[in-house]
C-alpha cells in the first residue's frame, strides 16, 4: 500500500517547535471523520521515506508537447536529490471518487515551481498517447504556498480507449508539504463521474490546518 500510494501521488524523525513553520504530520489522521460511512478508509502511519519513490515519474519518450517549453511541467512535484524525511498518509474511496492524503516532513524545503503563463494550460501527443495539464485554483492559506494541477490523459490500449484523470493540490511551508490527490473511481460499463474538487481544496485547507496545530 505504500509504494501504491507514493506511485499515484508522484511522492531521523524532525521535532516540532513553537515556530510558524513548525508542524505534526501525524495529526493528518485527525481528518478521518471528514468522510462519511460510504468511504473506504486507510491510513498510513507516520514512517521514514525512500526519497526515490517520489522521483520523476517521466511520461513516454517521443512525445510532443505545445508549447514546447512545458515539457518540464509534466511530470509533476519531486523532491530535491538527498532529501529524507517522514511522512503519513490516508486514502479514501466513496461516493465515486479517490482521495489520496499526504503529509511529509523533510529535511529540507521543498520547491514548489507556479508555471508561468505559457504553461499554466499545456498539452502533450504520442501514437497512443494524448492529454492535457493545466492549473487550477488551489485553497488560498495564509503563509503557505499552494498550487492545483489538473491533468488529464487519453491512451489506447488493444485499441480500447481510456481515459485517466488526477486533480492535485498542494501547499507547502518550511519543511513541511501537504498534497491531496483526487480522481474518479472508474467502474465498467458506467459514466467517469465527476471530480468533487470543492471537497479535495478544503481537505488541503483542513490537512494544512491539522498539521500546523491551528
Amino acid at each position: 500500500m505504500f509504494k501504491k500510494v507514493l506511485a499515484i501521488a508522484s511522492l531521523g524523525l524532525l521535532a516540532a517547535c513553537s515556530s510558524a513553520n513548525s508542524g505534526d504530520i501525524s495529526k493528518l489522521a485527525d481528518l478521518r471523520p471528514e468522510f462519511g460511512q460510504d468511504y473506504n478508509v486507510s491510513t498510513i502511519n507516520k514512517s521514514g521515506f525512500d526519497p526515490k519513490l517520489f522521483a520523476n515519474k517521466a511520461l513516454p519518450q517521443g512525445l510532443t508537447y505545445d508549447p514546447a517549453e512545458c515539457s518540464k511541467f509534466s511530470t509533476g512535484l519531486t523532491l530535491p536529490t538527498g532529501t529524507k524525511g517522514n511522512m503519513t498518509a490516508m486514502t479514501a474511496e466513496g461516493e465515486g471518487n479517490s482521495f489520496i492524503l499526504l503529509a511529509v516532513e523533510t529535511s529540507e524545503p521543498v520547491p514548489l515551481v507556479d508555471p508561468d503563463d505559457a504553461c499554466k494550460s499545456f498539452t502533450f501527443s504520442g501514437e497512443q498517447l494524448r492529454g492535457t495539464v493545466e492549473k487550477v485554483d488551489a485553497p488560498n492559506i495564509e503563509g503557505v504556498k499552494t498550487i492545483g494541477t489538473h491533468r488529464k490523459i487519453l491512451t489506447v490500449a488493444n485499441g480500447q480507449p481510456a481515459i485517466g484523470e488526477l486533480y492535485t493540490y498542494v501547499a507547502s511551508y518550511g519543511d513541511y508539504m501537504i498534497e491531496v490527490i483526487a480522481r474518479p473511481l472508474l467502474v465498467p460499463n458506467a459514466p467517469v463521474p465527476p471530480v468533487n474538487t470543492d471537497k479535495a481544496r478544503d481537505l488541503l485547507t483542513k490537512a494544512v490546518a491539522a498539521v500546523r496545530g491551528k
